[in-house]
């Protein structure tokens, strides 16, 4: 195990986040597994880091202060923080998210406090978050703590439950004993041979059908870009951000969709759960929402802002991916989208549009591209989903058949 989990951190500094001689990294993580993040900081240096700068976190200390401080107060942006972003858009450091999250960690907290807080933040953090998209590196990977670990394995002692996730976190992110920046390398071909196929079709629109109720289409067209597995900065190395990730995926035309989608997996959003939940389009917006579980929660995260209610990505993912093939429900997006097709609701990728990452925020809008302060994934891939693309002349390619690739 000690092996694997070099290997794993070794992955994260040479193909997540690629850092190259005298780069600088922050790493953002919880506290649930400092020794792995020693590991991390230490393979960083060893591929030639400048300087790597680590910063812990805790949400049931988040929790805490959620419950217990006013609107008010929760609302401000302190000047050390509005410092971080400043510097972050001066100096574009390389960002490596480590996460261990607990799915129902907030149960309990004032969601519509939470949800008004974060509206004011937003403004604040908008021209930075524009200024610095696409010109940075980053990698979101995941290690487990006990709660996680406890959902996903049920009725197993701690250590257990949490020694089973780490087999399930390396198997998924294939760090396998083999040499996972080769394993990885492999991977990306793979991917980039999809989005290179899917760019030769031409799409202007993807029409879903599954068993379950899903019966809808997105638009596209000639300025889609097809990402997946490594993406590209500017002036920078390639890099992935997600690990791990099996997704081939675009930014659709803003407010072209219509009909239901219905979700094949919950959905830990604000650290809680809404499960069993479709999502109804008309006109390109969202017109229904239903959930059996934390409906109220599900219509105030569509109401946002104006771009919640739209979407921002559609993605493929075959149903016999490793993540689907290991039989777990992971409670994370992180995974859980990767082991089905999904879609987001909230902010496009600039990446994702001929030319976005030269383009201004008002042409990115002209080319409708959705803006929004949320970016929600939700699962809707199941073993029977079918996408059928069509051409701008009307010609039906088969994407996917029967939950997997058709080609």
């Amino acid at each position: 195990m000690e092996q694997l989990l070099k290997d794993y951190a070794r992955l994260l500094a040479r193909r997540g986040i690629n850092v190259q001689k005298g780069e600088e990294v922050w790493i953002e993580a919880s506290l649930d597994q400092p020794e792995f993040v020693r590991l991390v900081v230490e393979e960083l240096y060893q591929a030639g880091a400048g300087y790597v700068s680590v910063r812990y976190s805790d949400d049931l200390t988040k929790k805490i202060t959620y419950k217990h401080a006013k609107l008010s107060e929760l609302s401000k942006m302190p000047n050390y923080v509005m410092a971080r972003w400043k510097y972050r858009k001066k100096k574009l450091p390389s960002m490596l998210y480590i996460i261990a999250e607990d799915p129902n960690v907030f149960n309990g907290v004032n969601q519509k406090k939470l949800t008004k807080a974060k509206m004011k933040w937003y403004p604040k953090i908008k021209p930075y978050r524009d200024a610095i998209d696409g010109k940075y590196k980053w990698c979101i990977a995941a290690v487990p703590n006990t709660n996680w670990a406890k959902m996903v394995f049920p009725g197993e002692p701690d250590d257990v439950a949490v020694a089973k996730l780490w087999d399930a976190i390396l198997s998924t992110s294939r760090v396998d004993g083999n040499d996972p920046v080769e394993n990885w390398n492999k991977h990306n071909a793979d991917l980039l041979e999809k989005r290179n196929k899917l760019a030769s079709f031409g799409l202007v629109e993807l029409q879903y059908k599954a068993s379950n109720g899903t019966d809808f289409k997105v638009g596209l067209d000639e300025y889609r870009v097809w990402g997946g597995g490594f993406e590209k900065c500017v002036n920078k190395s390639d890099y992935n951000p997600n690990i791990p990730s099996e997704e081939v995926f675009t930014s659709p035309l803003a407010g072209v969709a219509e009909g239901t989608l219905v979700a094949s997996k919950p959905l830990s959003y604000n650290g809680e759960l809404i499960e069993d939940f479709s999502i109804t389009f008309k006109d390109g917006k969202v017109s229904e929402v239903k959930a059996k579980k934390n409906q109220k929660l599900l219509e105030q995260m569509v109401k946002m802002d104006e771009g919640a209610s739209m979407l921002g990505e559609c993605a493929l993912i075959a149903y016999d991916t490793p993540i689907r093939k290991t039989g777990l429900l992971f409670y994370n997006t992180l995974f859980d989208e990767n082991a089905a097709c999904h879609f987001a609701l909230g902010a496009g990728f600039p990446e994702c549009i001929k030319g976005g990452l030269d383009m201004s925020h008002d042409e990115l809008v002209a080319h409708k591209m959705n803006d929004s302060m949320i970016h929600v994934d939700f699962m809707i891939g199941t073993a029977d989903l079918d996408v059928v693309g069509i051409t701008k002349d009307g010609k039906r390619i088969q994407i996917f058949k029967e939950g997997n690739w058709a080609f």
